[in-house]
């Protein structure tokens, strides 16, 4: 018998949007992209810590330990499979629906149940083709951590719970929610366009805090160059700092992307600068390549140990 406990965590729950018109027009094209982007979400999924419980048709559903993690995962996951849309036919796009509640749910064995559970589905049903909803316990914690728009939507009524759940849409570029209106408590808005586009091209152009950075790290390069050649006594000293600056700006970098797996990609970074520092001071000896395959050994280890 399997252990039955309670535990708080967050839901996340995911469909594909006219799962079954594209399954009557391209069966094995269809599976074969569902095959894919599953793929996909389920590696950012586990780069955000989270756990992929079930899958089933076109759905899917996992859970976090931390609310922000699951937003960010499918902010990440949007934004990925934007930009896989966006080279396919406007009739041919699979796109997906997020639902996110933070709820207290009854665990058994590796399965989830209760009314979390339910109410991560029904926000997902009532989101955007490519788009996300959350609930108010959500939207509390992550209101001022996770650098998107929300936009509240009102109550929603979810069967077997009373009241109204109030759920807020997550802005993705241009992408709005378009839950049904007779499913909100307010007057009907208009029918938002998918975000697909628009939320690969925002995710690619830097933030304005990520732009300053960089400038400020580009000025302090140039300014300490242009000071070591004013200077020059035969010595370019100014390539220590400069090599300092450019793996800030990589780390700095790789806080926000969504390519790769952030830790990995991080430990890379420190091998690129281990390997420019033994450049710069080169004797004849290669030293770098001991630290660097240290490096490559917890990389492998951490990619191999993944869930």
């Amino acid at each position: 018998m399997s252990e039955t406990r309670r535990k708080l965590t967050t839901i996340f729950c995911a469909d594909v949007q006219d799962y079954t018109r594209l399954m009557g027009a391209d069966e094995e094209g269809t599976l074969a992209s569902l095959k894919r982007c599953r793929e996909a979400m389920g590696r950012l999924i586990e780069s955000h810590g989270g756990r992929v419980i079930n899958t089933w048709g076109d759905g899917l559903i996992a859970d976090f330990p931390s609310v922000v993690e699951a937003v960010r995962a499918a902010v990440d996951t949007q934004n990925e499979l934007a930009g896989f849309n966006a080279r396919r036919p406007a009739d041919g796009r699979m796109l997906f629906r997020i639902g996110i509640n933070l709820g207290d749910v009854i665990v058994e064995g590796e399965d989830i149940y209760g009314d979390g559970v339910n109410i991560a589905a029904r926000l997902q049903a009532s989101a955007a083709a490519g788009g996300i909803v959350i609930s108010s316990t959500v939207y509390d914690q992550v209101r001022n951590k996770v650098a998107v728009g929300f936009e509240f939507l009102g109550p929603l009524m979810v069967k077997n719970v009373d009241e109204g759940v109030p759920s807020y849409a997550v802005k993705i570029g241009d992408a709005r929610d378009e839950t049904p209106p007779a499913e909100r408590s307010g007057p009907a808005r208009p029918q938002p366009q998918p975000a697909v586009m628009t939320a690969a091209i925002s995710e690619a152009r830097p933030a304005p805090r990520e732009r300053r950075l960089y400038g400020v790290l580009a000025v302090i390069a140039a300014v300490l160059i242009c000071i070591n050649l004013l200077s020059w006594q035969g010595v370019f000293w100014a390539r220590f700092p400069v090599l300092a600056l450019a793996v800030v700006a990589a780390l700095a970098w790789n806080r926000d992307q969504t390519l790769f797996n952030r830790k990995i990609t991080s430990l890379a970074i420190v091998a690129l600068g281990i390997a420019g520092i033994n450049l710069f001071t080169w004797t004849g000896q290669f030293w770098a390549m001991w630290p660097i395959l240290g490096i490559a050994a917890v990389m492998g280890v951490r990619w191999s140990m993944r869930r």
